[in-house]
């Protein structure tokens, strides 16, 4: 008798414990949802800033026209790869980063390209847009570093004692950080 009250006493004891654990949990996993929405944000805004600056570009120049395509081609990929939260895997982030890669890299080739162009390039609503753009990325990446700190405080929460105990039980499951595309390791080159 004496031995099952020990025993109903600690179990109480962690019960009482984890309803704080469980809503920290609770707390922290809607921080990461929230934050997936705010990256998701960013990325829409620059898909949405893309057709017009591929319309400026046809508008005021005789544009490579296999840039322009690709450019399109890439934002349509880009926008069909939808992320929820509930589907954070890093199988599925990976998926998601590729295709916003893409979208990036062909980016990147059209502003570079556009430097061949004077009259664009002097167009003020092509820099309106180049700077809208610019504005897009850095937010971007301020939103992803965002992210990665509320998942770290998420994935930290979950894994102390005794907040591990009770996380996989009630099914919350460490989340996957938003990582570099590989091919950003490489520095890239600058010719004039």
């Amino acid at each position: 008798m004496k031995r099952f009250l020990l025993y109903f006493a600690g179990l109480a004891l962690l019960l009482t414990q984890s309803s704080c654990g469980y809503n920290g949990m609770v707390q922290r996993d809607q921080a990461v949802k929230s934050q997936w929405a705010n990256v998701q944000s960013a990325y829409q805004r620059r898909a949405d800033l893309i057709p017009n600056l591929v319309n400026t570009v046809k508008g005021n120049a005789k544009f490579e026209q296999g840039t322009l395509t690709s450019v399109i081609e890439a934002r349509a990929k880009a926008s069909s790869v939808q992320l929820n939260a509930e589907q954070l895997t890093p199988e599925n982030i990976q998926k998601f980063q590729a295709a916003q890669s893409q979208l990036s890299q062909g980016l990147g080739r059209l502003l570079a390209v556009s430097e061949s162009y004077p009259e664009l390039k002097a167009s003020d609503a092509f820099q309106a847009l180049q700077a809208q753009i610019e504005g897009t990325e850095n937010r971007i990446n301020v939103e992803r570093n965002k992210f990665n700190t509320i998942t770290n405080d998420y994935n930290t929460f979950t894994r102390s004692f005794p907040n591990n105990l009770f996380a996989g039980m009630f099914g919350f499951q460490p989340k996957p950080y938003f990582e570099a595309d590989p091919a950003a390791s490489k520095a890239p080159t600058v010719q004039f």
